[in-house]
Parts: structure tokens; C-alpha cells; sequence
């Protein structure tokens, strides 16, 4: 049992330093060590930890440990757990008062951790207990990392409604964009579900934001060989899901921070610039031309004008700056208006498929508008930049000079 100061602690609320797990001093004969983080699942708490107790038990008696890191549960999601002890002797319960956030649970569990192999599973029983055995044969063959993907052939997400769908598929895409070389390495990288070994990332400082920690330890830390193993995501039996406007927020500015903290601007945040300055002049311009008090014209004819000047925008930034290098492979006043056209059309086709997804998201699927027309945006941002990085500025093979004196 975790008696120890650490179980009861208080850890400041300072999210911006980040957190070190540290490398095992000596030989310890726990093996592995999987974190449950808990914030108000005392529906489901005792039934997940008897559940992984009598799969652990039966392939890894005695070798492992079960570290549930509570964020203070008004519900008392601790103290069910505590109560377990005496039955699950390889149960640990760590409640912090201070501090919030599931990914940043999980590093402090994995700091009180005494195993060579750590590892993840949410307290909701959405992720079947029996997949860690699984995980666990993925590592014993060899890799640093495996994960439970819900996109594998022999994964899924049970009864998800479309809107779920969209919004997980989207974030995901968003991820791919900002990320492309990060999220890529595996088919689920929002997944919860993953078991890895210390040394990937003993040592390396993590500023995880939010709830998607393996984004972080794909990003930062020394993964080599990643397996994958497919499991169906459960629907949520009792509690309320913790997905909201703020979640989805945070994901963002975790990618963004990576993306950052990870090299120079990249061709995706050059466009996203890019974007941002025409919108600022669309909107600008638009309230000149309709406004009553400046010109007074039509709302219709003002946007087309306002949207057409900020797309010319654009395309001329983008041209001069975030795909330069292309750019110069295709010189030339003709290329240049092809390079227009194409981006023009791309671009009024986005701002078509940017309302249609607003309007199903928030009207016909229930989601709340902001967050619709957040994903609506990202989804649209990754179809402009990959098209236009496919079509308008597409690096294609040069053709040999027959002029040419090399043999």
C-alpha cells in the first residue's frame, strides 16, 4: 500500500514547469505500473481495479502495481478506492488537492512509480481492463511503446453518434496538420489506452496541456519501435463525460505549443498566419463597404468583394513566403496565375464546406455552436493547406535540358 507522504501531498498549481519522470536507482521487482487518473468515478472505480487485479494476477502475479491518482473527487473517488487496499494489496492511491488535469495525473503517478514498464487506462471502464494484457505482450516482444487503437481493423467505437465521430476524426486531422510527422506514427494518437518503457522518456521534461498525453511522449520522447493493438472504446455506463468547449481548447494550444517547441515555424503555421491576416482583412473590408455609416452597400456584394480581396491576400503571402520554395520552381507570370486560380477555387470551395459543417454540427447534431465552428475551421484550415500544398503549389519532377552538355 502507498502510506507514504507522497499519497498525500499537495503538488503546487504551476502547469508551466514540467514534469520529469525519473530513472529507476536500483533493480525493483515491480515490472509494470499502470495509472488509473480519477476525477469523480466512483461509479466505476472498484470494478475497473477488480477487474485489472484478476487479469494482472493471473499472467503478472505479484510484478505489478495499480497507481490511482485522484484529482480530490467530490464524490469521494479516492476513498473507494483506498478501501480496496486490503483486497488489491498492489493498489496505490495518490489524491492530489492542487493540481488538475488528466495528463498531468498520469506523470505523477508514473513519478511514484517503481516499474520499468508504465502505462495508462482511463477510471470509466470505456477501455476493456483485459486489453493491458495485450499491451503488455506488444512490449515483451519488443517495442517501446503500444498502444490500443480504436482505428484498427479490430477496433472501434461501439455506439458512437455521428457527431462523436466527427469531432474525434476532426482533432485528429487538426493533430496531422500541425503535426503531421508527430501524430502520424500511429492510427489513434488521442488515445488514453498505451503501455511504454521508462527510458523513453526518463529524464525528458513534459508540459502536457489537457487530456492527451501520448501526443507529448509521441512528440518528446525516445520511442523507437511502436506496436498497435485494436480494441473497441466502450460507451460511458455511468458519470458524465469530461469532453468539453475547454478540452478541445487545450488540445489546440498543446499542439501548438509542440509545434513551437519543437523547430522553426513550419509551412502549416506559415499558412495559418497567412489565414489569419485575411480574415482580419475580409472582416475589415466588408465593414467598409456594407456599413451603413461608410458605403452602405449590399451584404452580399460587399462579402463577395471582402472575400475575394482576402483570398488575393493569401495567395500572394503565401505565394512570397509559405511556399516559397516552390514558388521559385515555377517562375513565370503564367505559372503564377495558375498557382491563383487554383488556390481561388480551393478556398471558395473551404468556405462552403466551413458553413455546411457549422450547420450540422451545431443545428442538426446538438453541438454547441463555438465548439462547431471550432472544428468546422480546423477541418477546413487542413483542407486548404493539404490541397493547395497538392495542387496550387505542388512540387512536381524537372524535366532534363536537352541543352544540356553532361553526359
Amino acid at each position: 500500500m502507498l502510506d507514504t507522504a507522497f499519497a498525500s501531498s499537495t503538488h503546487p498549481k504551476t502547469p508551466h514547469i514540467p514534469i520529469q519522470i525519473p530513472a529507476l536507482v536500483q533493480p525493483s521487482s515491480i515490472q509494470l505500473s499502470l495509472v488509473i487518473p480519477t476525477y469523480n468515478e466512483a461509479s466505476s472505480i472498484c470494478s475497473l481495479i477488480r477487474q485489472l487485479s484478476t487479469h494482472l494476477d493471473t499472467h503478472l502475479p505479484g510484478i505489478y502495481e495499480l497507481i490511482v491518482v485522484d484529482d480530490n473527487s467530490p464524490d469521494y473517488t479516492a476513498k473507494l478506492a483506498r478501501e480496496l487496499q486490503k483486497e488489491v494489496p498492489q493498489l496505490k492511491v495518490i489524491c492530489r488537492h492542487q493540481e488538475r488535469g488528466l495528463a498531468t495525473a498520469v506523470l505523477r503517478g508514473w513519478q511514484a512509480a517503481q516499474g520499468e514498464i508504465l502505462g495508462v487506462i482511463d477510471g470509466d471502464l470505456q477501455h476493456p481492463p483485459e486489453i493491458i494484457l495485450k499491451l503488455w505482450q506488444q512490449i515483451q516482444a519488443g517495442a517501446d511503446l503500444a498502444v490500443g487503437s480504436r482505428y484498427l481493423k479490430s477496433g472501434g467505437v461501439s455506439h458512437w453518434k455521428l457527431s462523436r465521430r466527427i469531432v474525434s476524426r476532426g482533432a485528429q486531422l487538426i493533430g496531422l496538420a500541425i503535426l503531421p510527422g508527430v501524430l502520424s506514427r500511429v492510427s489513434d494518437p488521442l488515445s488514453g489506452l498505451f503501455l511504454l518503457r521508462r527510458k523513453t522518456l526518463a529524464g525528458i521534461p513534459l508540459s502536457p496541456k489537457g487530456y492527451k498525453l501520448l501526443i507529448e511522449v509521441l512528440a518528446r520522447g525516445k520511442v523507437g519501435s511502436i506496436a498497435e493493438v485494436g480494441y473497441i472504446f466502450q460507451e460511458r455506463q455511468n458519470g458524465q463525460s469530461k469532453i468539453q468547449l475547454q478540452t478541445c481548447v487545450q488540445y489546440l494550444q498543446h499542439l501548438i505549443h509542440l509545434r513551437f517547441s519543437l523547430g522553426p515555424f513550419g509551412s502549416f503555421l506559415r499558412f495559418s498566419t497567412v489565414g489569419l491576416s485575411g480574415t482580419i482583412i475580409d472582416m475589415a473590408l466588408l465593414y467598409l463597404l456594407h456599413d451603413p455609416r461608410n458605403l452602405g452597400w449590399g451584404l452580399i456584394v460587399s462579402k463577395l468583394i471582402s472575400s475575394e480581396v482576402a483570398i488575393l491576400n493569401n495567395f500572394l503571402w503565401n505565394d512570397l513566403w509559405t511556399f516559397r520554395s516552390v514558388a521559385k520552381l515555377q517562375p513565370g507570370v503564367l505559372n503564377r496565375l495558375k498557382r491563383l486560380v487554383k488556390f481561388n477555387i480551393i478556398c471558395l470551395i473551404g468556405l462552403s464546406l466551413n458553413s455546411f459543417l457549422l450547420i450540422l454540427l451545431s443545428e442538426h447534431l446538438g453541438i454547441h455552436y463555438l465548439l462547431a465552428n471550432l472544428i468546422a475551421i480546423g477541418i477546413v484550415v487542413f483542407w486548404n493547406f493539404y490541397l493547395n500544398s497538392k495542387l496550387s503549389w505542388r512540387v512536381t519532377k524537372a524535366k532534363p535540358n536537352p541543352s544540356s552538355n553532361n553526359p
